[in-house]
Formats: C-alpha cells, structure tokens, sequence
C-alpha cells in the first residue's frame, strides 16, 4: 500500500514572513500600532497626530518616534535621537548609582574582660566605619555569671564613645537585649570652619597697588574779621535776648 506525503511538524523552524522584534524599553516608529498619539517636545507642535502623520515627521527630520507613555490615551510620543536617549539615560543611571552611597551598619563585638590593646584595635576599625559614612553598632557579650558585670560593659561602651567622638555620634544610651549591652554610632558629618567659605587664601591674593600721594592743600592766608561798630544797648533789647549758651557768647 503506498503511503501519502508526510506532513511537517517542525514547529520551532521560522516561516519567511516572521520578523521577531527587538526587545527593547521603548516601542519605536513601526512597533507603533496605535492610530493616534500625543506629539510632545521640542521643533514641533504639541497635538494629537495620526500616527503615519507622526512616522512621516520623524522620517523627514531623520529621528525617531518614541512611545515614552504609554498608558496615556492617546500613548504620548516624542521625535527624537532613540541611541542618543538610551545613551544620556545610562549615562545618568551611572553617574546616579556611583553618586548613591549604600550605608550599612559594622558589628563590633566587646566583653567585659576586653584588654586596651583589643580596645585600641577595634576603635581603629570603627573609626574607618564611620568615615566610610557606615553606623556601627557595638555590643558587650555576657556569657555565664559574666551577666553581674554590667557595669563594666557600660563602661567600655561610654569609653569608646569617647573615642570615636570626632567621627561618631552615640545615638543613645546602651541598653541590654537578652545578653547584650547595645551602643550605635552615627557618622558625623563633615562641617565648615566658620568664615572659611569663599574667601581666597592670603598667599592667592593680589597684592593691592599702592595709593598715590595727594597733593599737599594750599594754605589759604586768613583775612582778619573788621571789628564791628558798637551800638548802645537799649533795656529793651536786654530783655528780648534768650539767655547765653556756649554757642552764643559773643566772640
């Protein structure tokens, strides 16, 4: 018996006509299958386009159209440079992150026996916590009967405290928690000397041009006053006068 042709179940081959898109963030020019959208942006007149109206603008201007909303009804579209946006937008995506500082909070383990040399060790590694802009949070470990000796953890938190006072902030008191006697430190920030602002060290100052000698005034001679005439003075006139002040004593 002769058999038919074998039909082709090769699922996974491509047919000629399939094009699979780019997998990108942004729908560009023909992923665009709306038919209308919202033009925004710069050298355009913001408005509502058919969107082979919007294709064919971005064509004559050699950019593209970018789907940058779209939930929005009509989705909003902008004409511009897609790789020179990408670009800018990674760009800034990486000055941000490198900008962003990841703060986290440094362990350091005490116990009430701690000696000065392991205090010395770990007050140099707090230290380096905390200008890293990290907290740190210390704590006394009691083990056994070694819990009667509260006081001496509290001490060596106090203490180191005092240590760490130029980089660090207690932010409270310790407290216990279960077998813990508990301290956090905040990092200081940085702060200005006062009066250290904008003003120029004294050796980048320019030196002040040295002022020109005035010319000396000439003396004017002075003229001697001519004594005025002396007039008999009337009881009327006496009487009139105000009373003599410093001002009006005559000369």
């Amino acid at each position: 018996m002769q058999q038919g042709p074998r039909p082709n179940f090769n699922r996974g081959g491509r047919t000629p006509n399939f094009r699979r898109e780019q997998q990108q963030e942004h729908r560009t020019n023909r992923m665009i299958r709306v038919p209308e959208v919202r033009l925004v942006g710069e050298n355009i007149e913001v408005g509502v386009y058919r969107t082979e109206d919007a294709l064919r603008m971005a064509e004559e201007q050699q950019l593209d159209l970018v789907e940058i909303s779209p939930n929005a009804a009509p989705p909003v579209c902008r004409i511009i440079d897609y790789n020179k946006f990408l670009y800018e937008k990674k760009k800034k995506e990486k000055e941000m992150k490198a900008n962003a500082h990841k703060s986290e909070v440094k362990e350091i383990r005490f116990t009430p026996n701690t000696d000065d040399h392991d205090f010395d060790f770990k007050a140099k590694h707090a230290e380096k916590f905390l200008k890293d802009g990290n907290k740190v949070k210390t704590y006394v470990q009691f083990k056994g009967r070694a819990i009667m000796f509260k006081e001496r953890g509290e001490l060596i938190l106090l203490k180191f405290a005092e240590r760490l006072a130029e980089v660090g902030a207690l932010e409270g008191m310790p407290t216990m928690e279960g077998k813990r006697m508990i301290a956090i430190f905040a990092p200081k920030s940085a702060k200005k000397k006062p009066g250290s602002g904008n003003k120029e060290p004294k050796e980048d100052r320019a030196p002040r041009e040295p002022r020109e000698p005035r010319e000396p005034r000439e003396d004017r001679p002075q003229q001697p006053r001519e004594p005025r005439e002396s007039r008999p003075i009337t009881p009327a006139q006496v009487s009139a006068a105000p009373a003599s002040t410093p001002e009006n004593k005559p000369e």
